[in-house]
């Protein structure tokens, strides 16, 4: 064979071939060659500035990883809808370079000096003596699926188009008249009237006929057609199911109580008591000379330990205790501390001791051992712990047993006689989920209503329910959507008719009872039996009435000469109200911080709205490619 590609190389086809390899790599490098087969289009440009592949799955699988975790234990990767969250994070990184565009065409910059301080004072690169850890830095990247230079990039971005916006923040302002203006309007009382029409009195008083009925159920029959069901039938596996502890023998526990006592280490206690000094605004040296100069004076006998943890500690938790914090053993304080303490002899107090928190005087007040439980007392706890061991190796043998049956099997019969377990079946239900833990699981609706179980008819892969249950579901029957007739949606039509005819007969009452009143009658000669509630001085969302009745209150406008200031609206939960506005009432001194509060917030506000529009002209005005 290598003979006979020796001699077809010689032919001048392939010398031509040759040639033009040699050709393009001498001018074009071999990335030209390599370019043609890996080439893929960006998948958007911003003004011809590309959005690589690269940070796009990036971001991608970061954002992925976030929905994960919110999830919980349980979380599903195949609930997350690749294409939306691909669609999302690059609008997302369009927007972002739009704004990188913008802060770059100005010439805003951040020097490698601000980078490198932000990453140093970030505690979550910092290590137990509170400084910089490039260890810890470089592991925190790396669980996010970030290098160093690639971390540094991206803040960056973040802090070149947060200058950008602080830029608004910053120049954004409110005069005092406005504040002053502001403050009075939130100051301002009203006496507010209303009167309310209750929905329940108006349902009472409304009657459907046949023919209103069938008028609206002809007006969308569609909207009645039921939602295709399935009836599942499934077959559970279940670790409990294999947990017997009367299998654990005498000898496995004792062996295991063995073992225990092996790695058991007889432990002490150590009940101490401290004194914390925190870094405040001076210097670390500062706090740590206050520390060694009451430690002095407890040693002097001018102070009791006691008393000096009351006067100077900085922890509320203990100080009022005199430090003490009881007895504990290792693993409970931080580094430095434990070690220091477990290194006391009783009734020493140490040199001050520096941790995260700061300075901290130590004083050891009782030592004591902790001896290793008795086999009575652990071989119960031992005996459920081997028989749980011992289930969880079966349960999950069996899981893999269950995997290769059901997927040979034509039907559930034969897993569930080699596995002696019983055939269930679930009621009737839709995609939306049924009222079961089961028929509601979001793994099982996927899997029910798919096309292999639907139009292929078999059976499913195992379903973790949970780590200790699973399940394998079949479609026993598909129930094909149909039109509901009408008696069967009598209810429901009567219910939708009644409150629609009773909202809106509310609705005119309150509307008359506004034109009757506004024409100059009294609420007596419009409706006897109607009556007016009042509230005097009510402030801006006052819990004395309905909050809808207060909001329209302050909607209104003052009442004129010979002009009431009324509003007819619904409140929630059905009812309508009329709100009538007797009087306002300005406040007489103007609060100065509330004037103050208020100027800030107003300027913060227009802050994000000029901003806003900004963002939306650079948006308006990008050239944006999506591939």
């Amino acid at each position: 064979m290598l003979q006979t590609i020796r001699e077809n190389s010689q032919g001048i086809i392939a010398k031509v071939i040759v040639g033009l390899i040699i050709v393009t790599f001498a001018l074009f490098g071999v990335e030209s060659l390599i370019g043609l087969a890996n080439s893929e289009r960006a998948p958007a440009e911003v003004n011809g500035q590309e959005i690589s592949n690269i940070d796009l799955q990036r971001e991608v699988e970061l954002q992925r990883r976030q929905i994960l975790s919110q999830m919980g234990e349980d979380a599903d990767p195949a609930a997350i809808d690749e294409v939306a969250l691909r669609r999302a994070v690059l609008d997302r990184l369009i927007d972002r370079e739009i704004l990188l565009q913008s802060a770059k065409g100005q010439d805003l910059y951040i020097s490698e000096q601000m980078i490198d301080q932000i990453i140093v004072a970030d505690t979550s690169f910092q290590g137990e003596d509170g400084r910089f850890d490039r260890n810890q830095f470089e592991a925190v990247l790396r669980t996010v699926g970030l290098t160093p230079l690639m971390y540094r990039d991206q803040l960056r971005k973040a802090l070149l188009t947060a200058q950008e916006r602080n830029a608004y923040a910053l120049s954004s302002f409110a005069t005092p008249a406005q504040a002053e203006q502001l403050a009075k309007l939130a100051a301002q009382t009203r006496d507010i009237d209303w009167v309310t029409f209750s929905l329940e009195e108006s349902l009472a008083k409304v009657e459907i006929t046949q023919e209103q009925l069938q008028a609206r159920y002809d007006e969308n029959p569609q909207r009645f057609m039921t939602e295709a069901q399935v009836v599942l039938s499934y077959i559970e596996l279940n670790q409990s199911d294999f947990a017997d502890p009367d299998s654990v023998t005498e000898a496995d526990i004792r062996s295991a109580y063995e073992q225990e006592l092996a790695r058991f280490q007889a432990d002490e206690e150590r009940q101490a008591a401290h004194i914390l000094f925190e870094l405040g605004e001076g210097s670390e040296g500062d706090a740590r000379d206050a520390a060694e100069a009451v430690r002095e004076r407890i040693l002097s006998g001018e102070l009791s330990f006691a008393a000096a943890a009351a006067e100077f500690s900085a922890d509320p938790g203990s100080a009022t205790a005199g430090g003490d914090l009881g007895f504990n053993g290792r693993g409970v304080f931080v580094g430095p501390f434990e070690d220091t303490l477990f290194a006391m002899q009783e009734g020493e107090i140490s040199a001050p001791v520096r941790t995260e928190f700061g300075y901290h005087l130590i004083q050891l007040n009782a030592v004591r051992a902790t001896e290793a439980p008795s086999y009575a007392e652990r071989a119960p706890a031992l005996k459920a712990e081997l028989a749980a061991a011992s289930a969880e190796a079966d349960y999950v043998e069996a899981l893999d047993r269950l995997a290769d049956l059901s997927f040979s099997a034509a039907d559930l019969q034969v897993p569930a006689e080699e596995l002696g377990l019983e055939i269930q079946q679930t009621e009737a239900f839709g995609q939306s989920g049924g009222n079961t833990e089961l028929t509601a699981n979001p793994k099982v609706l996927r899997a029910a209503f798919s096309n292999e179980l639907l139009d292929e008819e078999l059976n499913s892969s195992p379903i973790e329910l949970s780590r200790e249950r699973a399940v394998v579901i079949r479609v026993q029957q598909e129930i094909p959507a149909r039109q509901q007739t009408l008696a069967e949606v009598q209810d429901l039509l009567e219910s939708e008719l009644r409150q629609e005819q009773a909202m809106a007969s509310m609705k005119d009452r309150a509307e008359q009872l506004v034109e009757a009143l506004s024409a100059g009658q009294t609420l007596e000669q419009v409706d006897p039996m109607l009556a007016w509630n009042s509230a005097e001085g009510v402030a801006r969302d006052a819990g004395s009435m309905p909050l809808n009745v207060n909001r329209a209150a302050f909607e209104l406008p003052r009442a004129g000469e010979g002009k009431p200031s009324l509003k007819a609206i619904e409140l929630v939960g059905g009812d309508y109200a009329v709100v009538r506005v007797r009087g306002v009432h300005e406040p007489e001194e103007i609060d100065e911080l509330l004037a103050e509060q208020l100027k800030q917030s107003l300027g913060a506000r227009q802050a994000d709205s000029f901003f806003s529009a900004h963002v939306q002209g650079l948006n308006a005005t990008a050239e944006v490619e999506r591939n």
